[in-house]
């Protein structure tokens, strides 16, 4: 017997994925064009060991051939404070934020991330109009007390209860 899965409209399938929430990053790599970010939503722990982590960048996205020429990148994972950076790096600039980065292992990080992960490009797997990019992790650092920057139906916010 064979059955006929249902399309979704690309909307309504976001707006019900929007129900869920999810921490905000900024991806960054280096080329030799320069530094690059962009704020992603889509990340996540695939393995403690080897510690492997994974991104996902849409195919039409300027920022998926700089991943690709690189080969590396970092996760700034982003503190309840910082607004601003994942609108920055989502594409609405703000000209009051400067000097934005530190180096770590070669790669541009945030200063003032909850969390950085810098990586290896190991594995790159096509997913319908996206493209996962898995990498090993190579350094981490993170602060103990930062909240993070949350992102649901739309809206940014922050924990609203003490993490113990």
């Amino acid at each position: 017997m064979t059955s006929t899965l249902p399309e979704f409209d690309p909307d309504a399938l976001r707006a019900c994925c929007s129900r869920f929430a999810t921490g905000m990053a900024v991806v960054t790599t280096r080329t030799p064009e320069g530094d690059h970010g962009m704020t992603i939503s889509a990340f996540m722990s695939v393995s403690l060991d080897p510690a492997l982590v994974c991104i996902s960048v849409g195919c039409g996205a300027r920022m998926l051939p700089r991943l690709r020429a690189s080969g590396h990148y970092a996760v700034n994972i982003l503190a309840e404070d910082m607004r601003p950076h994942a609108l920055h790096f989502a594409g609405r600039p703000d000209p009051g934020l400067r000097d934005l980065f530190e180096d770590r292992h070669g790669l541009p990080v945030l200063r003032g991330a909850a969390a950085v992960l810098v990586t290896d490009v190991v594995q790159t797997i096509e997913a319908g109009d996206h493209v996962l990019l898995i990498g090993k992790v190579r350094h981490i650092e993170h602060e103990p007390v930062a909240r993070p920057l949350l992102h649901h139906a739309g809206q940014f916010s922050g924990v609203s209860a003490a993490v113990a």
